[in-house]
């Protein structure tokens, strides 16, 4: 079944960001490094921007989620480039993605609860249950045979919404979060959504 999947990242900039990013892949390809090891830095830098975040150095968590997010990028490039794509590397990923969302939305939901924003701590937890949904939903469906890849709110789009809103202002960084929080639900749903049609129309 054909599907639109159109993103609040348009294809273009992706492409344009990943051509940027493979001189650097080639280097570390010659380099010998391992796609891994950029999952686990990925997971490492984002629990520090979470730590971060959480004793209030807004801009330089901001930072440190973005560069969190390019490690997440070069490891399936990398993988891509060398050959060394492995489902146990695939697992590996997916896995830590998880985490990494966790650690950084739980350090963002500790900062707001400790300035007394209850209001953005609960848009923090709801992102946080989006996020998670997202990436449960598609799981679930293709453990069942079906295709839920679908949705405006996936992993990239996530990283770089709070990354960017927590450099540029404490109020771009609230809307990011409330951003996130309405669309990575509602991409949840787009994916349940999808997989409903597809399995009917078999």
């Amino acid at each position: 079944m054909a599907y639109s999947n159109q993103r609040l990242l348009p294809q273009k900039v992706q492409d344009g960001f990943i051509r940027l990013l493979f001189p650097l892949v080639k280097q570390f390809s010659k380099w010998g490094l391992s796609p891994n090891t950029f999952t686990i830095a990925g997971v490492i830098i984002t629990s520090i921007g979470a730590a971060a975040f959480l004793s209030g150095f807004i801009r330089w968590a901001g930072l440190l989620i973005l560069l969190g997010g390019c490690c997440d990028t070069i490891d399936g490039l990398l993988a891509r480039t060398t050959g060394k794509a492995s489902r146990f590397g695939a697992l590996l990923d997916s896995t830590v993605d998880r985490y990494a969302e966790f650690m950084m939305f739980s350090g963002i939901a500790g900062y707001f609860f400790y300035i007394d924003d209850f209001k953005t701590a609960a848009g923090t937890l709801l992102a946080l249950c989006g996020s998670l949904m997202v990436s449960y939903s598609r799981a679930r469906a293709e453990s069942l045979g079906m295709e839920a890849k679908t949705g405006f709110m996936q992993r990239p789009e996530r990283v770089v919404l709070i990354g960017l809103g927590a450099i540029i202002h404490p109020d771009a960084f609230k809307w990011a979060i409330w951003i996130v929080a309405f669309g990575a639900n509602i991409t949840a749903l787009q994916r349940i959504r999808f997989a409903y049609k597809s399995d009917i129309s078999k």
